[in-house]
């Protein structure tokens, strides 16, 4: 999938807030709409919810642990259970994958590169696994090394423009992940960018998330976004 350079620079709007779930959904919806039929240019749009779970279509459900914990909100992304929340970076990615080459593994492995680019602004070593989904980091601990999932990426792609995205863990309150497996998977943890002794600023994750995006996937454009605030 090179990179589109006849394409118009990719919308790129930052919400400041809490973001409704159900309205992100709704604006994500009609952005698909309006970018499959040439009424809007492509979009990434971040933003921070509130604390709450969703499920995607692969979800079980003795995989939620705590059904009473925080709202559940089911899906039409692919992946399993994962969190949402303050202090979490959510990056909805609207793309136009007929014009980006209809090749989905290649998508998915550069959103993977975006992130790993992104981590590496922090001197953090993010890694990919064929057996687990996300960006994992490994480290030290208890005389022996862990690998804990740092960021997610879940999507839905359909007639070829995509929605949802990857979730960064900057500085979430970690034990919300404690009512879920998260993916589905029980042999590993979660970690953030502050549980890393990195108390690094969302200011300065958005920067280096942008950046890092261009070199992927080409330029972008700041864009304010009054019509996708929400209150809540």
């Amino acid at each position: 999938m090179p990179i589109a350079t006849r394409l118009p620079p990719v919308e790129w709007a930052i919400s400041g807030g809490y973001v409704n779930y159900e309205h992100a959904l709704d604006v994500m919806a009609r952005r698909a709409t309006a970018i499959r039929e040439g009424e809007a240019n492509e979009l990434v749009w971040l933003l921070e919810h509130p604390p709450l779970y969703t499920a995607g279509t692969s979800a079980r459900d003795e995989d939620l642990l705590n059904s009473n914990a925080l709202p559940v909100f089911r899906t039409a992304r692919g992946g399993q259970f994962t969190y949402h929340g303050p202090g979490q970076r959510v990056a909805y990615v609207m793309l136009d994958l007929d014009r980006r080459g209809r090749d989905i593994r290649e998508f998915i492995t550069r959103l993977e590169k975006w992130l790993i680019a992104a981590l590496a602004e922090f001197n953090v070593t993010g890694e990919i696994r064929s057996d687990r989904v996300g960006i994992w980091v490994t480290r030290p601990a208890r005389g022996e090394h862990v690998e804990d999932k740092i960021a997610a990426i879940g999507l839905r792609v359909s007639r070829w423009v995509s929605t949802h995205g990857i979730a960064l863990n900057v500085d979430p309150d970690l034990s919300h992940f404690e009512g879920i497996v998260p993916c589905g998977i029980r042999d590993h943890g979660v970690t953030s960018l502050a549980d890393l002794g990195l108390p690094v600023s969302m200011y300065d994750v958005d920067v280096a998330l942008r950046t890092s995006f261009q070199r992927v996937f080409g330029p972008t454009k700041l864009v304010d976004a009054p019509e996708l605030e929400a209150s809540q």
